[in-house]
């Protein structure tokens, strides 16, 4: 708390421009660009991983199976690491312009279109012309420069509002009071919460669902190896790590499916693992008396070149799964229809 004090007025200010360009956008004062298909936003209020790289592969597969042609907006991040694996059954995915990208791709194939550039509109007009039913904005509340049909926002059960401060004092990116824009609010990590119900009703009258993680399978990667294969078994004993948004999240997920951790170690979100690096998470993992490492798609993504030379990694696949998924499937369709008369079938 001390440590926030300095920055406080900063956030202060911060604040202020935040109200000031949601009500630019508010009144027309700023405009806003609209492409031909329904656009569904999938963002948060806070800094850190609440879940969107998985809604948005929920959305889009679900779309997609729907016989909908979809294509996912997003800004990547960096520069262009190795590719994430490939689901069993497909090719491996074209070369990602960001770590979530390639976890994009590992998961939707081909089934999906997956436009990367900090010009979402732009991208979405370069898809337009496949005839693109659906867009998917990736990372898009904050985003206010192209129209939405609809605002799916998610807050994370273990720390819904970041504390209460905005940035730089905070993990708030826009003030609470932003939630009377969403559509839909989607809470993560938890089944029932609520005390951070409450809170989000002193906001909006939005719809409220729940979602959590899942174990989907894992990928082994043999010392050396320079792609993963498909695992049929889970590690026993592994030692984790992980360059995530929320990798205490990551951690009690791997406990919550019955993985006996040795021990835990994380890096800043996005990071790039260097040959100390992985030398220096062997030396902690045999410390600790595991016989393997276990981490996420993403961070192999940011693996690049470097591989570990002793211990197999266990790299773990999640799928999001919605309470009530119908029905918030439902909400969805019924809102976009009322925008946009036809579109949502």
């Amino acid at each position: 708390m001390l440590l926030r004090l300095p920055l406080w007025p900063f956030s202060l200010v911060y604040g202020a421009a935040a109200r000031l360009r949601a009500w630019c956008y508010r009144l027309g004062i700023c405009r806003q660009r609209r492409l031909n298909g329904a656009v569904i936003s999938v963002g948060n209020l806070t800094v850190g991983g609440t879940g969107k790289t998985p809604m948005v592969i929920f959305i889009a597969q679900r779309l997609a199976s729907e016989g909908k042609r979809v294509a996912v907006l997003t800004r990547g991040y960096r520069g262009k690491p190795l590719n994430a694996p490939a689901a069993a059954g497909e090719s491996q995915p074209a070369a990602s312009s960001s770590d979530e990208v390639a976890v994009m791709q590992s998961h939707l194939g081909s089934q999906v279109r997956i436009g990367v550039g900090a010009n979402r509109f732009t991208e979405g007009r370069k898809l337009e012309q496949e005839g693109i039913d659906y867009f998917v904005l990736d990372d898009g509340f904050q985003h206010l420069q192209l129209a939405r049909d609809l605002d799916v926002l998610l807050i994370d059960a273990m720390n819904p509002f970041g504390g209460g401060f905005l940035l730089p004092a905070g993990r708030l990116r826009e003030p609470v009071s932003a939630l009377r824009r969403a559509d839909l609010v989607v809470i993560t990590r938890s089944e029932r919460a609520p005390a951070v119900e409450s809170l989000i009703r002193r906001h909006t009258s939005a719809p409220i669902f729940y979602a959590q993680t899942e174990l989907k399978g894992a990928f082994r990667l043999e010392p050396r190896a320079l792609v993963p294969d498909v695992s049929d078994h889970f590690p026993k004993r592994p030692f984790a790590f992980c360059g995530i948004g929320n990798s205490s999240a990551f951690f009690a997920d791997l406990r919550r499916w019955g993985i006996d951790l040795t021990g835990q170690t994380d890096f800043p979100d996005h990071h790039v693992y260097s040959r100390e690096d992985m030398q220096q998470l062997e030396r902690l993992a045999k410390t600790a008396g595991a016989e393997s490492l276990v981490c996420t798609l993403k961070d192999f993504a940011n693996f690049g070149s470097q591989r570990f030379a002793e211990l197999p990694v266990y790299l773990i696949r999640i799928q999001l799964c919605v309470t009530h998924e119908d029905d918030f499937w439902q909400a969805l369709q019924t809102i976009i229809a009322r925008k946009r008369p036809g579109d949502a079938q």
